[in-house]
C-alpha cells in the first residue's frame, strides 16, 4: 500500500529539511515550513524510489535531502495527472498542480548532494483539505471527480 516514509520541514528556503514524526498541514501547507503560502506549491512530495535513484548514483542521500515535504513510497506520483486529488492518512486531501519544476540557479541542496533530483521528479500540491499528517500514513489517489 502507498505511505508517506517522512515528514520533512525546514523554515528556510533551498535547505535540505528536517524529518519529523508527524505535522499539521493548514490551509496553505506544512506548519512551521517555509515553503507554506499562498500558492499553488504548498505541499511538495517526492517518491523514495526517487531519492533511491540518487542513492544509485553514489549520493548519500536521504528523505527530506530535497527539500520535499512529503516522501512517498509505492505511488508513482509523476504518472498522475495534475489536478489529481490524493487522501493523505485519515484528514488531508491534496490536489496536485505542478510536475517538477524549473531550476534556475543550482541551490544548496544541488551543492551538499551532488543533484537535485525535485526539478525533474518532484511534484508540488495545494491543500484541500488541512489535517494531521504522520510517517506511515497511507497515500491514495482518490477517483477523478471523488469528492474530499
Amino acid at each position: 500500500m502507498p505511505e508517506i516514509v517522512s515528514i520533512n520541514i525546514s523554515r528556510t528556503k533551498g535547505v535540505r529539511k528536517t524529518p519529523v514524526q508527524e505535522a499539521r498541514i493548514g490551509p496553505e501547507g506544512l506548519e512551521g515550513d517555509a515553503h507554506a503560502g499562498d500558492w499553488h506549491r504548498m505541499v511538495s512530495l517526492l517518491a523514495e524510489e526517487s531519492v533511491e535513484k540518487m542513492r544509485a548514483a553514489g549520493l548519500e542521500v536521504g528523505p527530506g535531502d530535497f527539500a520535499e515535504n512529503l516522501t512517498t513510497r509505492g505511488v508513482d506520483l509523476l504518472a498522475l495527472p495534475l489536478g489529481t486529488r490524493i487522501r493523505v492518512g485519515a484528514e488531508v486531501v491534496l490536489e496536485l498542480t505542478q510536475h517538477g519544476k524549473e531550476c534556475h540557479n543550482r541551490c544548496a541542496i544541488y551543492y551538499q548532494a551532488g543533484d537535485c533530483v525535485m526539478p525533474r521528479e518532484g511534484v508540488f500540491a495545494k491543500v484541500i483539505t488541512g489535517g494531521t499528517v504522520r510517517v506511515g500514513d497511507p497515500v491514495e489517489v482518490l477517483p477523478q471527480g471523488a469528492a474530499s
